[in-house]
């Protein structure tokens, strides 16, 4: 049933209205879009078949919207329709759903932390507040053969104050004991005393065991401390330069104590400590967590009497000759060094007061020119090649020309006809060059190889030199002559002094050592590996140089003063010239003087190297160095209880 018509006329202004009052298929199609339509123009009004072909042909053109009259009368745009006739009580209602959704999520996110996660962020926040510290522990001790220390670590105690826990009716009790024992300023401990909220305040380090132990009894509330390690030498500078020092870490920085460092040092313990909110550490909040394992004692070849006495004579004598440096080295034929001295030196337990320069090993780090102490290498060398005999005599002049270069002896001769054995004992240059010529370059340069020269000494110590030892084709024409006897190469005073050891042990070079191992906790001796060894020449070529060298000390030889009442002793001196590091030439560089020995000639027991480099006034080494040989091995035989000598010296012919 249709419901009844508005029997009113409509307004044609009205959308959705026809010509005639009714609703015709447009009108129905546009009410059926939601849009309205404006009415045709009355004045061109069509016939009904007229208005289908036209809305067939498309709409009617749309007039152009009336501005709004003023007043505010105008329409309202949708948009704006729509938000002024919205609900408020919806809008509301939105906002509280919203406003649920955000807490339900807070809320999710609780239940998450404080449920179901709360294990795992415990444990992170415990990851924060804790950390986890090393224990010290003891390190090893570096001792001479004998298991005299030549550096040990001493238990100490850290003192420190818990603020919090110090009982407010001890407090003043607490500063003035802290303030009389350690004598501090009472304002100072008040001030650690009263820290808080800081946990952990230093009040005194390196507190002996005993003084700590007085003043544990007391049992303040609040005071207590945790143990530490000092480093001390205790034969303070008598071998400074070898064993070196430990930094504050108490981990070496120089000498053995660097290069020993991973052995000595131990393994840490770990403990978890609380960190305060100001990062202040509380050692008594956590846990042990792995014991300490002290450090392996290092045991050395060395004699600790011994070494205090050469470092105290080669001191002595290098202020006595104002001299610039110096080394001085004791050996067995095997190798094992006993004593390695050093000039300048230093005091380990105050590096503050050192130089560089005073720190160095200079038996290992200065490199010098060996001079006459070569010579033996090159009368090794011919005598192994039988290209020579001791009693072989050659015509020796005070001087002698190669290429462009005069050669000289140390002191002017008139030409003389000597054997092998008296160049050697007079150490004449001029002879010793003939005998380098008839070995060659090619030979000479081999044995000086073999002997240890230009490569490391095998102590694998901090800052050793090699030396120079240049091929022989890169030599020219008067390189081996100088080489012959000792310009023109350079060596260290263990080098030279294992050459020296060779010839007493038969011929065979052992590689130096002067760590013979290391020592558990348990006391346990674990020994070094076995040095390298190697032939170099016979032992009857040996026997004829250890003759040789006996003659220099002899009545025609340049060392008398190394002569040591009831031993036969056979050495050589040595005295080169310095090289200005200025100019690089030998002008103004000064000299090197050198003596190099073994005792009893006929079966050797000990080597002593003694160098003092720049000596003024004296500087020929058989006036120089000589007397700080003699002093040194008298000391050592004596201490090493070896007897003297039973038999006479053999007459070799020196002259012809």
């Amino acid at each position: 049933m249709s419901a009844p018509r508005d029997p009113r006329p409509r307004d044609p202004r009205r959308p959705g209205a026809s010509a005639r009052g009714g609703k015709g298929p447009s009108s129905r199609s546009s009410g059926a879009q939601g849009r309205p339509r404006r009415p045709a123009d009355p004045a061109k009004r069509r016939s009904p078949r007229q208005g289908r072909t036209a809305a067939a042909a498309g709409p009617p053109p749309r007039r152009p919207a009336r501005a709004p009259s003023g007043g505010g009368s105008g329409r309202i745009p949708p948009l704006r329709r729509r938000f002024r006739r919205g609900d408020p009580g919806r809008r509301i209602r939105i906002a509280v759903v919203l406003m649920a959704a955000v807490l339900l999520v807070f809320a999710g996110r609780l239940v998450q932390i404080q449920g179901i996660d709360a294990a795992t962020y415990a444990s992170k926040a415990s990851d924060m507040r804790l950390a986890t510290i090393d224990i010290p522990t003891t390190r090893g001790e570096i001792t001479d053969a004998d298991g005299n220390a030549f550096a040990m670590s001493v238990e100490v105690h850290t003192v420190y104050v818990d603020p919090v826990d110090v009982d407010p009716d001890e407090r003043d009790r607490v500063v003035e004991e802290l303030s009389e024992r350690f004598d501090l300023d009472p304002g100072e401990v008040a001030a650690k005393v009263d820290a808080e909220p800081s946990r952990y305040q230093v009040v005194q380090k390196e507190v002996p065991p005993r003084q700590w132990k007085e003043l544990d009894a007391l049992d303040l509330q609040g005071v207590a401390a945790h143990p530490d390690y000092k480093r001390v030498y205790p034969e303070e500078s008598g071998a400074a330069n070898l064993v070196g020092f430990v930094g504050a870490d108490n981990h070496g920085l120089e000498g053995l104590e660097s290069v020993m460092d991973d052995t000595l040092a131990g393994e840490p313990g770990k403990q978890q400590a609380e960190i305060s909110p100001g990062g202040t550490r509380i050692p008594m909040a956590g846990g042990l967590a792995k014991e300490p394992v002290p450090g392996r004692d290092v045991r050395l070849t060395l004699d600790q009497d011994i070494q205090w006495h050469a470092q105290q004579a080669l001191a002595d004598r290098a202020e006595d000759l104002d001299a610039e440096g110096g080394s001085a080295i004791v050996m067995r034929p095997t190798g094992e060094i006993l004593a390695m001295a050093n000039h300048p030196t230093y005091d380990p337990d105050d590096i503050a007061a050192s130089t560089p320069e005073e720190r160095g090993n200079g038996a290992v780090a200065d490199a010098f020119e060996p001079g006459s102490t070569n010579k033996v290498i090159t009368a090794a060398g011919a005598l192994e090649e039988n290209l020579t005999t001791p009693d072989t005599v050659y015509t020796v002049p005070y001087a002698i020309q190669r290429y462009d270069q005069t050669f000289r002896d140390s002191h002017y001769h008139e030409t003389q006809r000597l054997t092998l054995n008296g160049i050697m004992a007079t150490s004449s240059n001029t002879g010793t060059i003939q005998v380098a010529e008839q070995l060659g370059a090619d030979q000479l340069y081999n044995y000086l190889g073999k002997f240890g020269f230009g490569k490391p000494t095998g102590l694998d110590l901090p800052g050793e030199n090699a030396g120079i030892l240049t091929d022989p084709d890169d030599w020219w024409g008067t390189q081996l002559p100088s080489i012959s006897f000792g310009q023109g190469i350079s060596v260290n005073a263990v080098q030279m002094a294992s050459v020296y050891a060779t010839i007493a042990n038969d011929g065979v070079r052992v590689e130096p050592t002067v760590v013979a191992g290391t020592v558990d906790e348990a006391g346990e001796f674990t020994p070094s590996e076995d040095p390298k060894k190697e032939r170099v020449v016979s032992a009857e070529t040996s026997d004829q140089l250890k003759l040789m060298l006996e003659a220099v000390t002899g009545e025609h030889g340049t060392a008398q003063q190394a002569q040591i009442p009831g031993y036969r002793v056979a050495g050589k001196t040595g005295t080169a010239n310095r090289v200005d590091p200025e100019t690089g030439g030998y002008e103004g560089g000064g000299y090197t003087s050198m003596f190099v020995g073994m005792v009893p000639a006929g079966d050797p027991e000990l080597i002593v190297q003694v160098v003092l480099h720049d000596p003024k006034e004296e500087y020929y080494g058989g006036e120089a160095a000589a007397p700080v040989f003699t002093d040194v091995m008298s000391f050592s035989l004596k201490t090493m209880q070896i007897p003297p000598t039973d038999t006479e010296a053999p007459g070799i012919r020196l002259f012809e």
